[in-house]
């Protein structure tokens, strides 16, 4: 029987809550979002509405929205939510919290979110709920502010490695990117490209090919910030030919190699590369919001202009 099949049947005992949402998250492609939402709100009209499994569907249906920045759409979706919580397992109570703080995070309202994290977070740790409770250090290692977000990875580095469940311990590999984020944010290339390098067997482990590729990224990115120019270029240039062969090419990729380029010095050769990744990457939403700066850069590069910020 499929995972899909599987969340169909008859409404689990509330101690399987767990492993129904185990079986839930495996629904996502985060990718496709509004894929994600369409099988979720099949899900949905299977179960009564104040249910438990009808609610952790609820949350999920709103991160649906939230990676679409349909702000809105997702805090009213939650309130239906909240409207049921009373009596509702803590397990619940997490998974919404999760939400409503990624909501407002994404939304650009750290200070919103970063109390909901840390409320979810307490009530996982009480609950035994691994995963969740990673989940939730993760975020405040995300949202927290500046000063505190490495130590926050760290802490959720250690809760995932002394985890007894599987499922927890999967976390290492996005841990680790974060923690080289934070590294490379703070000018100390060599120790992001170190924990670079642990995320990639991490995720190797996991199966996830798409974490493999973004790994040896963020490898190439702390290579061009070292130095290292001819293998950070090999290696973005072997990215090249992955996405384009999966039809899915990735202005990211065009960013860095436009960007090693102008480390070289060659403006010339940086302008096709920038230019490419401009158009791709001009319209996405979450770089328009957060980083007007970044796209702007690339186009003055491809413009044959003297970009005004370097990252």
């Amino acid at each position: 029987m499929g995972a899909y099949a599987a969340l169909a049947q008859a409404a689990p005992e509330p101690d399987s809550l767990t492993e129904f949402s185990a079986t839930l998250d495996r629904q996502w492609d985060y990718a496709k979002p509004a894929a994600s939402e369409q099988r979720f709100r099949a899900l949905l009209a299977q179960w009564p509405p104040g249910d438990p499994q009808a609610l952790i569907i609820g949350t999920q249906i709103a991160r649906t929205q939230g990676l679409r920045r349909e702000f809105t759409a997702a805090h009213a979706t939650l309130d239906v939510v909240e409207a049921k919580l009373d009596g509702a397992p803590s397990h619940v109570r997490v998974r919404y919290l999760l939400e409503r703080g990624r909501a407002f995070n994404s939304a650009g309202a750290s200070e919103r979110a970063v109390p909901l994290f840390a409320q979810a977070l307490s009530l996982a740790e009480c609950n035994d709920d691994a995963f969740y409770a990673v989940d939730a250090a993760h975020m405040l290692g995300i949202a927290a502010p500046p000063g505190a977000r490495l130590d926050w990875n760290l802490k959720a580095v250690a809760m995932s490695e002394r985890a007894t469940d599987p499922r927890a311990r999967r976390w290492l590999a996005p841990l680790y990117n974060n923690i080289g984020q934070d590294y490379l944010e703070r000018g100390d290339h060599a120790q992001a490209l170190d924990h670079f390098r642990s995320a990639l067997p991490a995720y190797e482990a996991r199966g996830d090919d798409g974490g493999v590729r973004i790994a040896r990224w963020t490898i190439a990115r702390a290579q061009r910030s070292l130095g290292q120019l001819d293998d950070a270029e090999r290696t973005q240039r072997e990215l090249v030919a992955e996405y384009e062969r999966l039809g899915e090419p990735d202005g990211y990729v065009y960013e860095e190699l436009a960007e090693i380029a102008l480390a070289r010095g060659d403006a010339a050769g940086a302008k096709p590369w920038a230019a490419k990744a401009h158009a791709a990457l001009k319209d996405d939403p979450s770089l328009k919001a957060g980083e007007p700066a970044r796209l702007a850069r690339l186009g003055a590069i491809a413009a044959g202009a003297a970009p005004a910020v370097k990252p």
